[in-house]
């Protein structure tokens, strides 16, 4: 038995999507070989950092990038930044906020589960406006000296106030615009467009529809900004007249090396950084049309195995509907399981913890349960997979 199998116990089939619990994705041939050729090698990592920033600024227009340990890393660092900017006495003092402007300002319905990456920078979250709706102006009247950003959920397209909008009141007040994209891809327009509407600072992760590492992430934006955290994220021990980045000393930009920042925790090896990068290029030249309809197809094979078709036998009580999951963050088609509890004698939860305890795991989306809806996404899974689903499934509602 191989490491891998061993630590794994029993396999899991992945219906869940581009989930971090479940290991996110599989990676590519290509991407493992970038990954170990750079484990069999050794560079300086900010050498490394540069060339990968490059590669990421051409690929989304921003001014610059940065590889990071995940989305959330990224939206640390992202706060940490508009914290700091290029002063290393505060770098040094980061996550105490005490006396230093520290305010990132958002809209209401944009506090999350995930908002903590940004508060663990030791900013404070201002909140404006109401769940349904935002004024302009309750915006402006929110920043003040202690405002140091806005924020905003990249892949919200339905709030009355866009990415655009709350980019002019920032740039209206001097401010940096943070946004969180982590699951703003797809679509793959999205790498540049978040920028186009004028975000400064964008944090996608890397593990999710790029198919990279899993934790690795990208943070591209403004070059002084991810000067600012590359400042703040990788080994300091370092001495002025030696250290590579002297030139900024030199040249004024900062007064002198911080110590060890807040993203020490947060580093990234050389193995992710080649990894994303190599996963990045491949996602530039991916053909999601052809995707979109693999996924269709592994939907479809789920719908017709679930409702009975063709030739099998219905199971009372469930209906699964194939659903084309148009909103950023969905890759594609994925397939919603009704289950009546009433007429099944189970409900939709405890559908869901029945078949990831089995052999295989089988892991789904359990967001919509309590509405009695299972959620199985294909774009994890293999044609032969989507068969174990369906087995999974009917053996559980067979055998209750």
């Amino acid at each position: 038995m191989s490491t891998a199998a061993e630590l794994r116990g029993r396999r899991v089939v992945n219906a869940r999507g581009y989930s971090t619990k479940v290991g996110g994705s599989r990676l590519s041939p290509e991407v493992v070989s970038a990954m170990a050729e750079a484990a069999g090698m050794f560079a300086r990592i900010e050498d490394l950092q540069a060339s990968a920033g490059a590669i990421i600024a051409d690929a989304t227009g921003a001014q610059a990038g940065y590889v990071t340990a995940g989305a959330a890393a990224g939206l640390t660092m992202a706060a940490a930044a508009a914290i700091a900017r290029l002063d290393p006495t505060i770098m040094n003092r980061l996550p105490d906020t005490a006396g230093i402007p520290s305010e990132i300002v958002l809209l209401r319905r944009h506090r999350n589960d995930y908002d903590h990456a940004l508060r663990a920078a030791g900013a404070r979250l201002v909140e404006v406006g109401f769940h349904d709706w935002t004024f302009e102006y309750e915006l402006d009247a929110a920043i003040g000296p202690a405002t140091v950003a806005l924020f905003y959920l990249g892949h919200d397209v339905t709030a009355n106030l866009s990415l655009a909008d709350v980019a002019r009141v920032a740039h209206r007040h001097g401010l940096p615009l943070i946004v969180d994209g982590s699951v703003a891809l797809p679509p793959a327009s999205n790498l540049r467009d978040l920028f186009a509407q004028g975000a400064d600072l964008v944090s996608f992760s890397g593990g999710k529809h790029i198919q990279g590492p899993q934790a690795s992430g990208i943070l591209a934006g403004r070059s002084d900004l991810i000067t600012s955290v590359a400042l703040q994220h990788q080994d300091m021990d370092v001495y002025p007249d030696t250290w590579p980045a002297r030139g900024l000393i030199i040249d004024g930009t900062i007064v002198g090396p911080p110590h060890h920042g807040l993203g020490r925790g947060f580093k990234v090896g050389k193995e992710e950084i080649a990894g994303l990068v190599c996963a990045l290029r491949a996602y530039l030249e991916r053909d999601f049309d052809a995707e979109r309809a693999r996924l269709a197809a592994i939907a479809d094979t789920i719908v017709a195995g679930l409702n009975g078709s063709p030739g099998g036998a219905s199971i009372p009580g469930i209906r699964a509907v194939r659903v084309e999951g148009d909103t950023p963050g969905r890759p594609g088609p994925h397939v919603d399981l009704h289950v009546d509890a009433e007429v099944t004698g189970i409900s939709a939860t405890e559908l869901i913890v029945r078949i990831q305890e089995g052999d295989p795991r089988v892991c789904t989306f359990e967001g919509q349960a309590f509405l009695g809806s299972v959620g199985l996404f294909p774009d994890a899974l293999t044609a032969a997979e989507a068969d174990e689903v369906v087995r999974s499934v009917r053996g559980v509602l067979r055998g209750r």
